[in-house]
């Protein structure tokens, strides 16, 4: 009998660590487990990930050697810049002469990097310039020291024109390591032109270098005694993995994994092509989007300065199922942003009813610096409990009984009536205050994501995960006229985006007129990178992006970990892909026909407020491509460019004082590809990368959409 394949995930909240073991084959659960987030030991959250996962494959008879895949996200990183747990940064700089070296020096002295103004948490930086021609061993070597002498803990390499050539950073980072001195090299961490925003970025990740370095050999040595062979990979912010080793070279990665780990779960495991993704945990609500299939990406900012940090872009809102209610005399102030378990309570629905006897009010500051309007209910007994939106919810009757946040209505109704005795109110109507505040919060954050990424409101879809999914979803879908999803195993989404999470690195670089051996150099550089990271060379498929505008070229690989690429589900016929481009398209949709078909994909078209609307659905049932306006034709391979510039000219859309040309969708094979340019000549650029070595008499299909 053939032994199993087991991918195993383990996602670090602020309350929880949660395991989950999956089939690698199904991608069935196989177990489950959670223990409290080990923040205030001594190897930190490390702990709690090795635990959760021992007791996994304890509890489910998982053996060792079935662990195909182990992979997990981190809050360390997000930890260090909230709390300052960070190292005092070294700055050597590298610059030439004349008035670009001058210029260049301004730019590569850093001033303290301050992360929380309020309190005076900073990252420490220190800064020291070394001419080109003057880098030899020796003055590196008394740079080093001297910065040492100041307190450093760790060391910036960074050179005006680095990304062009990085031997000078990186003769200083080999004679940093012989000193035993963390290094990070800024040319290392991004390609791109911007010399203070890329020294500062590397500055920011070599401030938490030495603890990330800990926290990976603690982590892998554990995993390793549990006898676990295959290579540690650790979730990054922008949705994919790396190996540990990739993460102790760059560990400002995986800030935000914690989110990227939820919308990644939602994007594979529950076919979310197009929705707004909402996980609702016990203190924030992460809010994301994810479009054709493709989450939101955007650089990360950190203690808010920029960086040049792919993140995906999710809005981290401070109200989710457990947040406490602030009161007035006279009304509901606000809710949240602090939760009940920060004020050592229970929630009043997942209090015993019996329990809740002459409930009093009492108004408490749940930390330091807090208001003191945060509502705490007094019972007989002396305990204390507060009454949260998942109370609120429960009150008014949206959580059903499958869902994690289901609890008694009753007890919330008790713990809540003296509190809306004092405002004049019943109790339904203060639930919907409460609610009515989330609302408010989470609905301009949703418009907001949706004006970004263009997203079409009568097809957009809310998804909620996480335990708290149910305190808010129902209600704010309702009021936004959405329809929404709570799918099984809400409350572990993050640790089975984990699981099956896949390798993706991106390569920038500023390139004003690429040409066809530029963007091939470019690609080739980022499979190497998703190879170094730990992607199986079979499995890499390359994205390209040019923004014409800045000249930035973006080259995105993803692959997998392994060379069997698992089917998550079955095949999606006719009749269900109908059915979920029906639901798609939403109201006010006429004509709705399947125009294109073949072996990968189906296209349907039809007609909504006066236009032609489209989607692509694939063989799995995911809705790879959505536009409002569309052209949908097929094509030869061979024919490919009189097409394209045909819909150039016809579906340009001619404004007073601009032209709007259409982007493009290709599907060729089981792919589709999406371009989009200003210039005719660098859409041809980018399509013959992809199309240019395939079968000429090959049938595709273009899309062209303004």
């Amino acid at each position: 009998m053939e032994k199993r394949k087991v991918r195993m995930g383990i996602d670090v909240g602020g309350t929880y660590t949660k395991c989950v073991a999956m089939d690698n084959e199904t991608h069935e659960i196989i177990g489950k487990d959670q223990v409290k987030t080990t923040h205030d030991d001594k190897a930190g959250v490390a702990a709690g990930v090795v635990q959760s996962f021992r007791n996994c494959l304890k509890n489910f008879n998982i053996d060792p050697s079935d662990v195909v895949f182990v992979a997990h996200s981190t809050t360390q990183a997000t930890n260090a810049f909230i709390e300052g747990d960070v190292a005092n940064v070294g700055i050597i700089g590298i610059a030439g002469g004349g008035l670009e070296g001058f210029l260049a020096k301004r730019q590569l002295r850093l001033k303290d990097i301050v992360l929380d103004e309020k309190v005076g948490r900073m990252i420490k930086v220190l800064n020291t310039f070394i001419k080109k021609k003057q880098l030899t061993d020796e003055v590196i070597n008394q740079n080093i020291d001297e910065l040492v002498s100041q307190g450093t803990d760790v060391i910036v390499a960074s050179m005006a024109f680095g990304v062009d050539s990085m031997e000078e950073e990186q003769r200083i980072h080999d004679l940093a390591s012989k000193k035993n001195i963390p290094v990070t090299m800024a040319s290392d961490i991004t390609k791109l032109y911007g010399l203070t925003r890329r020294t500062r970025t590397a500055a920011i990740n070599a401030s938490i270098l030495p603890k990330m370095m800990a926290t990976a050999n603690a982590t892998e040595s554990s995993v390793r005694g549990a006898g676990v062979s295959v290579p540690l990979m650790i979730m990054r912010g922008d949705g994919g993995v790396m190996e540990i080793n990739e993460m102790r070279k760059r560990p400002i990665l995986t800030a935000l994994s914690g989110p990227a780990a939820s919308v990644m779960g939602s994007l594979m495991y529950l076919r979310a092509s197009n929705a707004i993704y909402f996980e609702v945990g016990g203190t924030t609500t992460n809010i994301g989007v994810i479009k054709n299939g493709r989450p939101g990406v955007d650089y990360a900012k950190i203690g808010g300065h920029d960086t040049y940090i792919n993140s995906l872009d999710v809005r981290i809102l401070g109200c989710a199922g457990g947040s406490m209610v602030r009161i007035s005399d006279k009304d509901v102030v606000d809710v949240g942003p602090r939760s009940a378990h920060i004020a050592g309570c229970e929630y009043a629905c997942f209090t015993p009813e019996e329990e809740i006897v002459n409930p009093q009010i009492e108004l408490v500051s749940p930390k330091k610096g807090d208001p003191a309007d945060y509502c705490v209910i007094r019972l007989q007994n002396g305990k204390k409990i507060c009454f949260t939106n998942t109370c609120a919810a429960n009150v008014l009757g949206l959580v059903d009984e499958k869902y994690f946040a289901h609890g008694n209505a009753n007890s919330a109704r008790k713990a809540m009536q003296p509190v809306a005795d004092k405002l004049g109110i019943t109790v339904e109507e203060l639930a919907t205050k409460i609610l009515d505040k989330d609302y408010d919060k989470v609905s301009s954050c949703i418009k907001s994501l949706a004006e970004k990424y263009e997203l079409d409101h009568d097809a957009m879809k809310l998804v909620g995960c996480g335990g708290g999914a149910a305190a808010l979803v129902p209600y704010c879908a309702k009021k936004m006229g959405l329809d929404y999803d709570i799918p099984q195993n809400a409350e572990v989404i993050s640790s089975i985006g984990v699981a099956l999470a896949m390798v993706r690195d991106v390569v920038e670089r500023v390139i004003p007129n690429p040409s066809q051996e530029d963007i091939k150099e470019l690609k080739q550089e980022a499979v190497d990178s998703a190879i170094n990271s730990g992607a199986n060379p079979d499995s890499i498929e390359v994205h390209v992006e040019i923004d014409a505008q800045t000249g930035k070229v973006t080259a995105i690989a993803t692959g997998s970990t392994e060379v069997k690429a698992t089917d998550l589900l079955k095949e999606c016929d006719e009749n269900e892909a109908t059915k979920l481009v029906t639901k798609d398209f939403g109201k006010d949709v006429t004509d709705i026909k399947l125009s294109i078909k073949n072996d990968k994909f189906f296209v349907f078209e039809a007609t909504k407020k006066g236009k032609n609307s489209v989607r692509i659905v694939d063989r799995k049932g995911f809705i790879k491509v959505q536009c409002s306006n569309a052209f949908v034709t097929k094509c030869k391979i061979e024919n490919y460019k009189e097409v394209v510039e045909q819909l150039w000219e016809e579906q340009a859309e001619f404004r007073t004082d601009s032209v709007i040309r259409p982007d493009y969708f290709v599907c060729y094979g089981p792919r589709i590809s999406d371009y989009s340019a200003i210039d005719l000549e660098q859409i041809y650029l980018l399509m013959d990368l992809d199309l240019g070595d395939r079968d000429k008499q090959e049938e595709i299909i273009i899309v062209a959409s303004i």
